[in-house]
């Protein structure tokens, strides 16, 4: 059976001119993230730092560093001090609580129960932890660092380890509190209960998750400052296993100077209805892989830059995010092995919350991809540690940004909490 030549050559010029195809679509798709605006170069200051900017991209911060990457500011010292009126009074009461849902929580639980052990004079009882299955129960140091803990609340609050075995559960009332639980509402609402029953039992409700200053201009309780931002410190075990896993994602970045970004993305919640919905002047309140990385490229942050991502385990919905950013890792990759079977393959997962909240405070970049308390106790640890770089996402206009139009409104408005406790 003879072969036709014109057959062969028309074969092989479709097979070519699909192959070119395929290879225009994907230059096409990635080339676009590459594509700049055109202008005149010019500088903005941000933070007190000038920032130069050119194509509509942040080039150089002072001091030479590349692209757009902040300097942190100056770690900020607390504002507090406390008083006579505020040292601890000791009683034969005792306030039990726990801590739940998360080191984003626990923030504030522990908060809101020194609050209130402090205006009642209260003996305060060291908390258990709780995850959000049933049994899913630690112990205080399995995370925390207990004497830590009871030496810096000393000055306003007695702690204690245990329960006293001769009170009994019965005798404790359980009373629901607000966060951010004020002295008034103690005194109305929860100081006539503890008198009548003599131990409470206090659970946190969280009538918002928004962590801005009081907007009649306040003053802040020190109590509550103290308690938010000097309480709770990592266990040794825990604080050497973050410090391992963060100077893994260092040796990643030697090209941008050790800088990584960490982004508050996980597949199952975006996956919620909740997540779809928009906020009050119709924009969006959360932001998936491929959303995420537009953004970081369209500010500039080029393709080898290093990414920590608070998703447990790898979904292929991130692959986008990967084929932009080949340096994104979760924390199964970039957790020492010997340290797995205790810290990432138990069904238990308060250590990996605990691991994604600590990392997320400390990288030179914090995306949140989900708002929420999360988001909001992130930036506060942030604030603290003078890491002021948090970029709220938006679907950017055209083909490129400027970061610092994205800078959390937390920080750019000063209105977030821990401005109230720090200066």
């Amino acid at each position: 059976m003879g072969v036709d030549l014109r057959q062969v050559v028309a074969g092989i010029l479709t097979i070519t001119m699909f192959v070119m195809l395929g290879q225009m679509l994907h230059r096409d798709y990635f080339d676009a993230l590459q594509e700049k605006v055109q202008g005149d170069a010019h500088d903005i200051e941000f933070q007190g730092s000038r920032v130069a900017v050119e194509d509509g991209l942040v080039r150089a911060f002072e001091g030479g560093n590349k692209g757009p990457w902040m300097e942190d500011s100056h770690e900020l010292k607390p504002c507090w001090s406390i008083s006579q009126s505020d040292e601890a009074v000791s009683s034969k009461g005792y306030v039990t609580f726990s801590l739940t849902n998360g080191p984003e929580y626990h923030v504030s639980q522990i908060t809101d129960a020194v609050m209130v052990a402090k205006h009642l004079g209260a003996t305060l009882v060291l908390p258990d932890i709780r995850g959000s299955k049933p049994g899913d129960e630690m112990n205080f140091e399995d995370i925390y660092d207990v004497d830590k803990l009871i030496k810096r609340l000393e000055s306003v609050v007695k702690v204690v380890r245990k329960l006293p075995s001769h009170v009994s559960l019965r005798d404790i009332a359980i009373v629901k509190v607000p966060t951010r639980v004020a002295e008034d509402y103690i005194k109305e609402h929860i100081d006539p209960i503890f008198k009548s029953k003599g131990n409470i039992r206090v659970t946190t409700y969280f009538p918002s998750v928004n962590l801005r200053k009081s907007s009649q201009g306040a003053e802040t309780d020190p109590v509550s400052c103290l308690a938010m931002f000097g309480s709770l410190e990592l266990q040794p075990a825990v604080n050497e296993l973050v410090e391992s896993m963060i100077q893994r994602l260092k040796t990643h970045s030697k090209k941008s100077g050790g800088r990584f970004i960490a982004i508050d993305l996980r597949v199952e919640i975006l996956e919620k209805k909740n997540c779809h919905e928009t906020g009050a002047v119709g924009s969006k309140t959360c932001y998936n892989a491929q959303e995420i990385a537009l953004f970081l490229r369209k500010l500039g942050f080029d393709s080898d830059t290093t990414i920590y991502l608070t998703q447990p385990r790898w979904e292929s919905s991130l692959n986008i995010l990967k084929d932009i950013f080949p340096k994104t890792y979760t924390k199964e990759s970039i957790m020492p092995t010997d340290k797995k079977s205790k810290y990432l393959e138990l069904e238990n997962s308060e250590y990996e919350n605990v691991i994604d909240f600590y990392i997320s405070s400390r990288s030179d970049v914090f995306v949140p991809a989900i708002p929420g308390l999360f988001y909001a106790n992130t930036v506060g640890k942030r604030i603290a540690l003078g890491k002021p770089q948090v970029l709220v996402p938006a679907e950017i206009s055209g083909t490129s940004g400027v970061p610092t139009n994205y800078i959390s409104p937390y920080i750019s408005k000063k209105n977030h909490l821990a401005y109230s406790c720090f200066c």
